[in-house]
């Protein structure tokens, strides 16, 4: 990669975004900010709001001395993220709209805006790596393993991550903070954001209410006893515990199942209840970082949620493009809609969307 060539770098206004700009800028890169508005709904109460955000991006770009530009992605973000977010939702899974959010905004419709400023690369504060080699471009983990974000960058193409650069990949956190303290950037010490901005600190609940009506319905044990009385299965997620207002002796009651035809919630007593564990699961819209591997099965290693530990398991490809993946140990609550994603060792091979779980241990 050529030096003084232009790269666009997504503010935030977090820590992060600042310190990977600034170190850009330092290799003498061409650095130009670019804050990016993709929620309007609510803007003045949430926690993260845009205006507050922009006012700390804002503010960093001019101690590191870089550009700032601004572009609103809120109608996007609306079409391609938030809508098949209520949709997923609606039909009884748990999505994650950070995945979706990188492919369609953080890493497309980012790198074409970029393309317009003249630049030849993006770059994020994200925890990852990538590395080309043979004309072909890598994703691998974070050196900073506790702060790593491969998992949620498993759907972006060939095109994305050529373009992308990650400053912070051999970097840890604590380093990151040290270089904005030591660049006296004015968010050295922001709290990093946590959980899905366009929700804040309210109650995810109370948020989701607000797009999707409450419809109340039975909630029932495994063997079919009606013990209470849920306010909509959208409001609910695979091994929740609390919010289910379920009294009793005995041990804490967890949802194990939602039957979204009948509109009843299954539960379960006991954090490891064995309809909690699950050995095998079905999983849709699988992306390949590059090729699929060639023989059938393989072995590699997955994750679940964001923060497991690497579990082994082995894939299967079905004839209708579906895949199984069966683990070497049974999984405590994998959840439809969330993301599986595949990793060989370091390297991220891809990952799709968990449709449904098959057995239990």
């Amino acid at each position: 990669m050529k030096l003084n060539n232009r790269v666009v770098v997504g503010i935030s206004g977090g820590v992060d975004s600042a310190v990977a700009a600034s170190l850009l800028k330092s290799q003498g890169h061409d650095v130009v900010g670019l804050f990016m508005k993709n929620w309007e709904e609510d803007d003045n109460e949430a926690s993260c709001s845009s205006y507050e955000d922009y006012t700390m991006a804002k503010a960093a770009c001019e101690a590191i001395g870089i550009p700032l530009e601004t572009v609103n992605f809120s109608y996007e973000y609306w079409e391609n993220v938030f809508a098949i977010f209520l949709r997923e939702y609606k039909s009884g899974n748990t999505p994650n709209p950070d995945v979706l959010c990188n492919k369609e905004i953080k890493f497309k419709e980012f790198l074409e805006f970029a393309k317009t400023l003249g630049a030849s690369n993006i770059a994020t504060g994200h925890y990852a790596r990538v590395e080309q080699v043979g004309g072909k471009t890598f994703l691998y983990k974070a050196y900073d393993k506790n702060k790593d974000q491969s998992y949620f960058l498993h759907t972006l193409d060939q095109d994305a991550l050529k373009s992308t650069i990650f400053p912070l990949a051999k970097i840890n956190k604590t380093k990151v903070r040290q270089i904005a303290l030591e660049l006296q950037l004015p968010n050295a010490s922001r709290k990093d954001s946590t959980g899905i901005c366009f929700i804040g600190e309210k109650k995810f609940n109370d948020f989701l209410a607000k797009y999707l009506p409450g419809n109340p319905g039975e909630i029932r044990t495994a063997d079919g006893n009606y013990i209470g009385k849920h306010k909509g299965l959208w409001f609910y997620t695979i091994g929740q515990r609390h919010g289910l207002d379920i009294g009793g002796p005995g041990e804490p009651w967890y949802v194990v199942e939602k039957k979204v035809s009948e509109n009843i919630l299954i539960v379960a007593q006991g954090h490891e209840n064995p309809a909690l564990m699950k050995k095998s699961l079905v999983v849709t819209n699988m992306h390949w970082i590059n090729k699929a591997p060639k023989q059938w099965p393989f072995k590699c290693l997955s994750k679940t949620r964001y923060r497991q530990a690497d579990q082994k398991c082995s894939v299967y490809k079905n004839s209708d493009n579906t895949y199984n993946i069966i683990f070497d140990q049974p999984q405590r609550a994998p959840t439809p809609g969330q993301s599986l994603v595949l990793y060989s060792d370091e390297q991220v091979l891809g990952g799709g969307i968990i449709f449904e779980t098959l057995t239990n241990s």
